[in-house]
């Protein structure tokens, strides 16, 4: 395993994160002005989502990225698109430890470990998995400039500290996270993990750290993670779960949670594999009760002006389309309370700069 990462080596990481925190801010006014306010929330795609090196047959639904962005094209929903980069390894490593990361990027990673993540390693692979982690980084950053941003991927939060479960690889959120924190001065964020699967690599990553709060509401009758974490928050609901079930218990947490936690940032897992059917998912959801859920985490951080990061999370069935148009929903969602989230994001902007405006001596 190599050298941890110097202080100076994370002082340099710091410097460019400031940089490029910059650059973002001129791009965000340069796309506010450009394109129409109507269904034009920040979406992240990378070109990259079109590669899946994955073997025919493969269960993960690789290829669903690629066309939810031509999807949300068609829809009109893709008017401010943003292109992630791959993060350094320096941000990785916030979250990742550095002999895991090393290891996968040059491919010396032990077979066993690939295994239990469930993908067969290629360089196509790591490629594929940087624009990914870069993405949330990215719509994180955006969500603080504008009030929500979302991808057209992500959601990998079976990711450990040192090792990928169900085929996750790095922690996209947590690096998100953490990155936030260290770029823009972020106090604490808050995870709203709504997969049916627990977000257990989030909880394990920041057990015991008070800057970060883990909100996972899933299905305890999955049977993977094989071994669940202790989130700050959990609520496992039982097989069949209906919408109204389902609905009542996040409105009775969510709305709290954002006012006992003042997060600086919401990270949102919106996995659609809470659907009734989905290959993988024990839940009972309608389609129009994912929208409904999607609507009402939108409209919760609006109304506590709290910026939201999304990713699609989870979604499995043979027909992609059907899982694209699930996650439409959510871009759909973020599009209807675009206004409130980019006044709210305004209003804390103007709020900073006239705290650091020096008072006027009496």
């Amino acid at each position: 395993m190599r050298a941890p990462i110097g202080a100076a080596a994370l002082r340099r990481a710091a410097a460019f994160g400031r940089l490029q925190q910059h650059q973002l801010r001129s791009r965000c006014a340069a796309a506010a002005r450009a394109a129409p306010a109507a269904l034009a929330h920040p979406v992240v795609y990378h070109p990259d989502f079109q590669l899946s090196p994955l073997p025919d047959g493969h269960r993960f639904p690789m290829p669903k990225d690629h066309l939810l962005y031509l999807r949300l094209q068609e829809l009109g929903l893709a008017g401010r698109t943003f292109t992630p980069e791959p993060p350094d390894v320096g941000t990785l490593c916030l979250v990742h430890d550095e002999g895991y990361v090393r290891a996968f990027l040059d491919g010396s990673i032990d077979p066993a470990l690939m295994r239990r993540i469930g993908l067969p390693w290629s360089p196509t692979l790591v490629r594929r998995t940087l624009v990914g982690a870069g993405s949330a980084v990215l719509a994180a950053r955006l969500a603080l400039q504008l009030g929500v941003a979302v991808m057209c991927n992500g959601g990998t939060h079976h990711a450990h500290r040192d090792y990928g479960a169900g085929w996750c690889i790095f922690n996209d959120q947590a690096v998100a996270a953490r990155a936030a924190q260290r770029d823009a001065g972020v106090g604490r964020c808050m995870f709203v993990d709504l997969d049916v699967h627990q977000g257990d690599g989030t909880a394990a990553i920041f057990e015991g750290d008070p800057s970060v709060f883990t909100f996972s509401m899933h299905c305890k009758d999955q049977g993977f993670p094989a071994r669940l974490q202790q989130s700050d928050l959990d609520i496992a609901l039982p097989a069949g779960t209906s919408d109204q079930e389902y609905l009542g218990a996040l409105r009775a947490t969510l709305p709290r949670l954002l006012a006992e936690q003042q997060p600086g940032l919401v990270l949102y897992n919106a996995g659609a594999d809470v659907a009734a059917g989905d290959a993988l998912g024990k839940m009972a959801l309608s389609d129009a009760g994912i929208a409904a859920r999607d609507r009402y985490v939108m409209a919760c951080c609006a109304e506590a002006g709290v910026p939201i990061a999304a990713a699609i999370g989870g979604g499995y069935a043979e027909d992609h389309s059907s899982i694209v148009e699930r996650h439409v929903q959510l871009h759909r969602a973020a599009a209807e309370h675009w206004g409130a989230l980019a006044a709210a994001a305004e209003r804390r902007r103007a709020a900073a700069q006239q705290a650091r405006r020096p008072r006027e001596k009496l």
